[in-house]
């Protein structure tokens, strides 16, 4: 039995300023001391903005779960599958072209891509480094020209998990590392996620993801992205937060120390609350569960969706994000994947609560693979969200800004 059968549970220039949480800074003051080198060496391009036609669209790829049963045949089947439904999935929609890198301008894109957790299932990988499927992972977007940000689900750094398969008569279990790899280059210690992250940062002039503040580890992916207006030159129109919800080497959780990060962040860079705050992490908060539709029912509104095929897996505690992102009228919506089969938006307080849809063939669940869009217009504001599908179609429409 694989491990998935028992989980229940931007046109115009385009770059990114990541906002290191050591302490409070200004949008456009470099980060010493935060970042890696990789890092450091690519701040200097300008952050993203609006597109000329007053858009910034982003896609979500959720559980792509790269590398899984990756020593049989289904395993790698599966991950070329996924590549398809990525690539399916970026090469719908063509928003505009993408001016910064000149020799990509000829691919279409989304204006941004950010990946929801769960790339890796590390926990089926033998190899020392994890990288190597994360890196696979990402390419359909960076073969694209595609700028990405990329936040760690449950099962990224998780260390191996032996199959009882494997296990012989005799108790002794044989050593199968992943084709083209020797005995000696088995490991099964898990990639930490700081290697993944700076693994991809230092390779990618594409990725702008962040290795996050220091004061919030072992969390990583931390940090905050602006998309500056496309009319006013310093101006953020929106403002998009990234975080770790924990999981594989450590508890399913948002930290109280994540939530004191938040609010300094947000006071600084938004204390009137004019900007729209747009929320990412991997695992649903326990509020999630309270706004479900029940479990194998029809979706019905205000809940939109297509997908309500499980009960909500949340995170093992709440220590009080979803109480400092509801006091705040800026944050419209919260977007998480980690339950395959969900793809919901239902409204909580004054936001809503998003899944975004299973991307990859890796992982559990038959049905159909996508991708949730979201679509935010500056004047006049609006979010609007839907589902792509591998074969092209769309649904789901749901309006995020009322």
């Amino acid at each position: 039995m694989r491990w998935w059968h028992s989980l229940a549970a931007a046109g115009t220039l385009l770059a990114v300023l990541v906002l290191s949480a050591a302490g409070l800074r200004s949008p456009t003051e470099h980060h010493h001391g935060q970042t890696s080198s990789a890092e450091d060496g690519r701040r200097a391009a300008p952050p993203l903005r609006f597109a000329s036609g007053g858009s910034f669209k982003v896609a979500i790829l959720a559980d792509l779960h790269y590398g899984e049963d990756a020593w049989t045949e289904w395993g790698p089947a599966q991950d070329a599958a996924s590549d398809r439904v990525m690539a399916a999935v970026l090469d719908a929609e063509k928003p505009g072209r993408l001016l910064l890198f000149p020799s990509l301008s000829n691919s279409p894109f989304f204006h941004f891509v950010v990946y929801l957790g769960d790339l890796v299932t590390a926990n089926n990988l033998p190899i020392p480094n994890a990288s190597l499927y994360w890196d696979r992972a990402i390419s359909p977007t960076r073969s694209r020209g595609i700028p990405w940000a990329t936040v760690f689900g449950n099962h990224d750094d998780m260390p191996f998990e032996w199959p009882l398969e494997w296990f012989s008569p005799a108790g002794v279990p044989p050593v199968r590392c992943t084709s083209g790899e020797d005995q000696v280059g088995c490991s099964f210690r898990g990639t930490p996620r700081i290697d993944l992250m700076t693994t991809e940062i230092g390779k990618n002039r594409l990725s702008y993801s962040s290795t996050g503040p220091k004061d919030l580890r072992p969390g990583v992916s931390n940090y905050v992205l602006q998309v500056l207006s496309r009319t006013t030159h310093d101006d953020p129109a929106l403002l998009m937060y990234f975080l770790d919800s924990g999981g594989g080497s450590y508890p399913e959780v948002i930290s109280s120390a994540q939530v004191n990060w938040f609010q300094s962040q947000s006071h600084f860079l938004n204390p009137n609350g004019r900007i729209p705050e747009l929320i990412f992490w991997h695992i649903p908060s326990t509020e999630y569960v309270k706004v479900a539709p029940k479990a194998k029912s029809q979706i019905r509104k205000p809940c939109v969706g297509s997908i309500n095929k499980e009960d909500v897996a949340p995170q093992e505690a709440e220590w009080g994000m979803m109480n400092a992102l509801a006091k705040r009228p800026s944050v419209k919506a919260i977007f998480v994947g980690h339950n395959h089969g969900l793809d919901w938006c239902c409204p909580y307080e004054k936001l809503w609560l998003c899944f975004a849809r299973h991307t990859g063939y890796g992982g559990y669940g038959s049905w159909a693979k996508g991708a949730r869009v979201i679509e935010i217009t500056e004047k006049p504001f609006s979010i609007v969200s839907w589902i792509r599908v591998e074969n092209g179609t769309t649904h789901s429409d749901v309006t995020l800004s009322s």
